[in-house]
């Protein structure tokens, strides 16, 4: 049985783009956010890594609805649990902490970049039903 990694992440989305990021010696990109602290409440943990991780703040806005579970793109043998909220960011965000690159994706980047696990599936499956992102990030 595969250990099980519990996450809190960010679904930025500012005219039909999407905030991603790709950890230092990894590929594959992913939404920003991480791993909440003992005793930390998830909204606070989320707060805590967009502002390491991007050097902003946020406003969190609706949690998503669902089961955000897939296999971990940067570890081997492990899945992730990811509890993912829409959110506004206040400043202009810029890699910081494990952080190699960010970027701002449309639909018609995806199919080029290498996307984690859960952002390629259920993730971006939730986003397009609840009309965050355009039809066409399916594809």
């Amino acid at each position: 049985m595969p250990g099980v990694i519990r996450v809190v992440c960010a679904a930025v989305i500012v005219r039909e783009r999407l905030l991603v990021v790709r950890k230092r010696g990894t590929t594959a990109f992913m939404l920003p956010g991480g791993k909440p602290d003992a005793g930390e409440r998830p909204e606070q943990a989320l707060t805590r890594e967009i502002r390491e991780e991007l050097g902003c703040d946020l406003t969190p806005g609706m949690e998503l609805a669902g089961d955000f579970t897939d296999v971990a793109a940067n570890e081997p043998g492990f899945i992730v649990q990811a509890r993912i909220w829409t959110g506004q960011l206040h400043g202009t965000p810029d890699a910081g902490a494990e952080i190699a690159e960010l970027r701002w994706i449309g639909a018609g980047d995806m199919a080029d970049l290498d996307l984690a696990p859960l952002l390629r599936g259920r993730t971006m499956a939730v986003l397009v039903q609840t009309g965050l992102m355009p039809q066409a990030a399916m594809a």
